[in-house]
This record gives structure tokens, sequence and C-alpha cells, in this order.
């Protein structure tokens, strides 16, 4: 009995034991279960909008991550396009913690769409809505506060490439623009696209509350970079005054449009080509068709009496006609039942090939196409380029007007005769005429000078081509020297330039109706074409002037045109004057075009540092010191090199390197 009663006892306190620890366990698993709880209160409910914080500052995003733009260059090294780094404000409505009225409301002040619009997109069915793109630095600044004042949720700025463009509206058409979606629209911004665009890939990334990557800074440094710069032919400082000068045609004579190019004749290569209207490049959501239009390149016209070079060079080198013919001028010639005139009716007597061309003669160039014949001047209208487009690189080039030698009458060789019932682009005629400045050697106009890696290694070099040669060196050096004497002593004498020998030729013609089905009433085109200097054609000019106010023959709107233009040109450049003139080289007038110096722009990651291509050594350390970086130069003249590149961050108190080379 008394074993049993031990056992008994023993067991009692065994399981008074287990049934401690139980209690135990239970107390501290329910302990445990209050402080989870508890903590799920405290945060969940108490402190909802902390958590929401940390969820989103813990999330991971797939991001397309894409390098800038490459640079366009002049043919000088002077930036006309470069990418900056720029802001870009999306929302989540799904996200929104406050009514999209209010929303919309704080932001519609500082944003590009309106406040209703911005609604509209608040309220989409969407977990993503672009509320502006690609934003000037003080707007992103001021929504930035917004939405840290007012601790809105849902709404994300995102890192974008932007597009800068140093000199406004210069080389508008010729350069082009780029979209929101970094695609280049227009220019050369389009068609080289594909070599100036950078890299895109996506990458998975751990974002903060902002939905900003956390190593992006260090990210930036590992962005693909497969984008190249493009070094144009044009001439910065060439294209400028071609420029001021369209702006001068456009204040004084109020044409619908107007246009400029100048060519070397020896090698092709465009150094300016500038038309009007136009637009600011770093807005061209302001601009217009028209403003769009590059009427060098798509415009098509009839060329009237700068036509008559060619076809005097055509029946030259055919042996159609000599250089001792004799044509007796009446003022008028009668062409089957349609009578022609002179442009003030009179008639200049017995004239040669070189007065027709002096003074313009239309009788004499409706005989000598007549004679000549349509099969024979249209067959070299064709060699000199035209009815075909010339291949530049840039969009929208036409192809032009000719006769079909099949159908021809003998009214339609007449009026060929004289640049009319024909059509061409501004950019055939300089083509055209590179032949006759250049020993009867055509040039193909080219525009873009070089493509280069990002490391700067080569990736295309382009080279002068020529495309034919239409007339003999003989031929190209007659004409040249009649349309010599037109500017000496003829009709372009308003393009005379003191101490210069320069060729050249005036045109005036009816403007075709829209539809071109006849010519518009009292509407015209006036035009020069003209080279030089004469014993070697540095440059090749030509100015159309389309429809102007007022006077409108091209001996007036635009033969004063080249010789103000021409007169800076070689200013600029320094060229001698004629040998036996004793004149000294002109002065220079013009330098450079205005630099537009970007601001400093100061960021989380740094100085957003711009390109100093071409900028002089006190330009560069002005814009650093301004910017709180340190300036190490390197050589003298204007920038060459840079170290960061632009487009890149530089962390404030950092040193900047820049070579110099005069």
């Amino acid at each position: 009995m008394k074993g049993m009663q031990i056992m008994d006892n023993t067991e009692k306190r065994e399981n008074r034991y287990i049934r401690f620890h139980i209690a135990v366990c239970v107390f501290f698993m329910m302990l445990l279960s209050a402080a989870v709880l508890g903590a799920l209160f405290y945060h969940q409910v108490l402190h909802h909008d902390d958590m929401m914080a940390m969820a989103e500052m813990q999330s991971e995003t797939e991001r397309n991550l894409q390098s800038p733009r490459g640079m366009i260059l002049d043919r000088n090294g002077k930036v006309l396009a470069i990418s900056e780094m720029s802001k870009s404000l999306y929302a989540d409505p799904t996200m929104l913690n406050e009514p999209p009225e209010k929303v919309a409301e704080l932001l519609a002040p500082y944003l590009r769409i309106s406040q209703d619009e911005i609604l509209r997109r608040l309220k989409d069915d969407t977990a993503f809505v672009w509320l502006d793109r690609q934003m000037d630095h003080d707007k992103y600044e001021a929504v930035e506060e917004v939405i840290k004042g007012e601790k809105l949720h849902g709404l994300v700025f995102r890192d974008e490439n932007r597009r800068f463009y140093p000199n406004g509206s210069m080389a508008a058409q010729v350069i082009g623009f780029v979209g929101d979606n970094d695609r280049g629209l227009d220019g050369i911004e389009m068609i080289l696209d594909d070599e100036i665009r950078g890299n895109k890939q996506t990458f998975r990334l751990q974002t903060d509350s902002n939905n900003i990557p956390v190593f992006e800074s260090a990210l930036k440094k590992f962005l693909p970079d497969k984008e190249r710069s493009v070094s144009l032919t044009l001439d910065s400082t060439i294209q400028y005054l071609a420029e001021k000068e369209l702006d001068g045609i456009m204040n004084r004579n109020k044409p619908e449009g107007a246009a400029i190019i100048v060519m070397n004749p020896k090698t092709g290569e465009i150094l300016a080509m500038a038309s009007r209207p136009t637009y600011d490049l770093n807005h061209y959501g302001k601009g217009d068709k028209e403003s769009y239009r590059n009427r060098a390149v798509v415009n098509v016209y009839e060329p009237g009496s700068t036509f008559k070079p060619l076809m005097a060079a055509s029946a030259l080198d055919s042996g159609k006609w000599s250089v001792s013919d004799v044509y007796h001028d009446t003022g008028s010639i009668q062409v089957a039942d349609r009578t022609m005139h002179n442009w003030d009716e009179k008639g200049l007597g017995n004239v040669t090939l070189r007065e027709i061309i002096m003074y313009s003669i239309n009788t004499g160039m409706v005989h000598i196409a007549v004679k000549a014949g349509g099969k024979l001047l249209t067959e070299y209208a064709h060699r000199f380029g035209f009815g075909s487009i010339t291949g530049i690189e840039l969009p929208g080039e036409q192809e032009g007007i000719l006769f079909s030698p099949s159908t021809m009458s003998i009214v339609d060789t007449a009026s060929m005769g004289i640049g009319q019932g024909i059509a061409v682009t501004p950019l055939q005629m300089v083509q055209a005429f590179s032949a006759i400045a250049n020993d009867g050697h055509m040039m193909k106009p080219f525009i873009v000078k070089e493509i280069d890696n990002p490391d700067g290694s080569v990736y295309e070099k382009k080279e002068p081509v020529e495309v034919g040669q239409p007339i003999k060196a003989e031929t190209a050096e007659t004409i040249s020297k009649f349309m010599g004497e037109e500017i000496s002593s003829g009709g372009g004498q308003n393009a005379k330039i003191e101490g210069y020998t320069f060729a050249g030729k005036t045109g005036t013609a009816q403007k075709k109706t829209a539809d071109s089905t006849g010519y518009a009433e009292g509407q015209y085109v006036g035009s020069f074409i003209g080279f030089g200097p004469v014993e070697d054609p540095q440059f090749l000019v030509l100015i159309v002037v389309d429809a102007p106010s007022g006077v409108y023959y091209g001996a007036q709107v635009a033969a004063p045109v080249f010789k103000d233009l021409m007169t800076e040109i070689v200013r600029m450049k320094g060229l001698r004057p004629t040998s036996d003139t004793g004149l000294k080289p002109l002065a220079p007038l013009v330098t450079a075009p205005p630099r537009v110096i970007p601001p400093v722009h100061q960021t989380e990651d740094g100085v957003l540092i711009p390109s100093f291509i071409g900028w002089s050594t006190r330009e560069v350390n002005d814009w650093l010191n301004e910017a709180g970086l340190g300036f190490v130069p390197k050589g003298m003249g204007s920038a060459v090199q840079q170290d960061p590149r632009p487009g890149s961050y530089a962390p404030s108190g950092s040193d900047v390197t820049v070579t110099f080379k005069r």
C-alpha cells in the first residue's frame, strides 16, 4: 500500500509539472499572439500610411533604361543637338490618396495639359498614365514641392532624355526634332535615327517610394552606349549668316516663304541650308506644317531665267549653237501660235550668246532652244540631274517635273529654254550649277560629313561624289565667264561685290497654282544663283523668294541678298580680293552665331554636364564656377574634348577636364 501511495504522489507531481509547462507555453503563445496582433494594429491601422510607404520602398519594377541620343555637330564640332536628362511625371490612379479632383487642381498650374485633361487621365481605369513628359526643370521642381507638401501618393517622376538645341531655330528643317518616345520625327534626327538613338534594355530594379531605382546613380555608368554622334557639313557661322539674310527677306518683302543654300561646288558639301518660315526646335510643338517644310529640298518651282545658263550650256556643248552665232533681237518672237517677249519687250538688235546671258534675253534663248530641239534639251536636263532626286540625307526630296520628249510641242521647247513649264527643287539647281562652277564635273550635294562611335572612333566618313560630267570643261568655262559678266555689267549688278569676281544669274517666274493647273495671279518667284570667286570657286549660293509682296524680280529681291551674304562670307573667310584691284581683304563682321549658354541644372545625382565643344576657356570657366565644379583646362583655343561626357552628372565639387585647341 505504501509503495502504491508513493507512485501516486510521483504521478501527481509529474502531472502538475506537465500542466505547469503547458500553461507557460500557452501563456507565451497568447502573449506572442497579442504582440503580433498589436503590431499589426499599430502598423496597419495607426500607421497605415507609413506601412504603405515602406511597401513602396521595398518594391521592384522592370525599367527600360536607355542611353542618351548622340550629338549632332557642325563641321567644326559646334553642338547643334544634344541630350540632357529631364523628369517626366506619371500617375498610378489606383494609388492616389486624395480625390482626383484635388490632385488635378494642384497640378494644373505646372503641367502642359489642362486641369480637365489631368482629371480625365487620373480617372482612367489603369495603373499607369502619363501626365507630362520631359518637363522643364523649374516645372519639375514646382510639382515635386506640391507632391511633398501635400504628401500625395501615386505620382511618380521618371528620368528621361530630352533633346536640347543650343541654337534654337537655326537649321531647324535640317536638324529636325525628337518626339517624347525618343524617336526622330524630322530632318537628320529622323533619317539617322537608328544611328543617333541610344540603346534600350530592360532591367529588374529595386525602387524607392518614388519608384526610382535605389542604385540608379551607379546603374547610369552601365547604361548601353550604342548611340553615335553625327557631324554635318554645315558651317554654323555661314548658316547663321544665311538665317539672318532670310529674316531680312521676310521683313522687307513679306513673301510666303524663302530658302537659301550655300554649297561648296568642288565637293558638294552643304555649308548652309535655311528656310522660312521656321520654328524653335526646343518648342517644336508650336510650329506648323509650313514652318516644318524644308523648302530647299521639298519645294518645286519654275526656275525662270536662272535656268538659261544650263540650256545655253546644253546648246553650246552639243554644237547646236556657238559663241559666235548671232541672233537678231526685236523684243519678241513668234513660236507656233504664241508670241513670246523680253521682260521689257525691247529689242537689242544683233546679239551673241554672251549678250543673251548677260542681259537675260528671252527671245534669244527661245530661238536657241527651238534650234537645239526639245529632245536634246531634255537629255541634257537629265544629265544635269533634273527629274531625279539628288539622294541627300534629308526627308521629302522631290524629283521635279520635266517635259516628255515624245509629247513636247515646239512651245514646250521654247518655254523650257527660258525655265518655264518645268519644275525643279533648289537642291537640284545647286547640283546642276556645280558643273558650271567645277569645270563640268557635277558633285552630289551631301550634308552628313561623318558618323562617330561613342568612343570617338569613326563609324562612317562621307566623301565627295562626282555624279557626272554633263558638259565639257571648256563649255563650263565659257558659261561661267558670261555669268560673271552678268554681275559685273549686266542684269545682275545688284549682286556685285567690289573687289571680288563672282558669276551669277537672276531669275523671275510666275508661280504655279497649288494644283499646278495654271499660274497664280500676280504671284512670282524671284531667285538668284551665283558662285565664286570665279578664279577658284568655293561657294555656290542659291536664294529663292516665294511670292514676295511689292517688287518681285530676282534682281530686286534676291541679287542684293547674294551680295550681302557673300560680302560677310568673304570677310569671315579672309578671302583676298582679285589681285589687280589693290584692295585689302575686308575685315570680318561676324565671327560666330551667338551662343546659347545652357543654365546650370543641379539634381540629386549631381550637376548635369552640357557639351562644352566650341566654347572658349572663359565660357567654360564661368559656367563651371557657377556650377560649383572644378576646372582642369588643357591647351588653348576652343574646346574639342571633355570629361565627363555631355549628358552625364558630376558630383558637386568634382573636377571637369576640358581640352582646347586653336
